[in-house]
């Protein structure tokens, strides 16, 4: 992959991606992260009303100068029935973004999701604050 251009999830406080050299204009790529990351929020987990991005589900999102994305996520348990849907879904939401290339989700558990990864918005949907 190309340089990168890097989007963490909630949890981590940052949702722009960082100032670096990169062949994608930097107006072009406040769009892309922007549509990118709505796209994620229009995901729902099934079994909780809240979308994948604000619960923490979505660790990391690379932008390659290619425009092809690499999403780093997990799921709130490794046993989650829609471990083998949930892939395929963020893949399907972030394709149907303009101008986004190819996208590959990656599964991890490392480190294993937990309720602190959720944003305030997610903690109050859900009741938890």
């Amino acid at each position: 992959m190309d340089e990168a251009n890097m989007v963490d999830g909630p949890e981590s406080g940052a949702a722009e991606a960082p100032a670096q050299a990169s062949a994608i204009p930097p107006e072009e790529l406040e769009r892309l992260t922007d549509d990118i990351i709505a796209a994620l929020k229009s995901v729902y987990d099934p079994e909780i009303p809240v979308d994948i991005y604000e619960l923490g589900l979505i660790y990391k999102v690379d932008i390659s100068d290619d425009r092809d994305v690499v999403i780093d996520m997990t799921l709130t348990a490794p046993g989650c029935p829609v471990a083998g849907t949930m892939p395929v879904m963020v893949e399907d939401a972030v394709r149907s973004v303009e101008g986004v290339g190819d996208v590959r989700v990656e599964m991890t558990f490392d480190p294993p999701w937990d309720p602190s990864r959720m944003s305030d918005e997610a903690r109050v949907a859900l009741n938890m604050y």
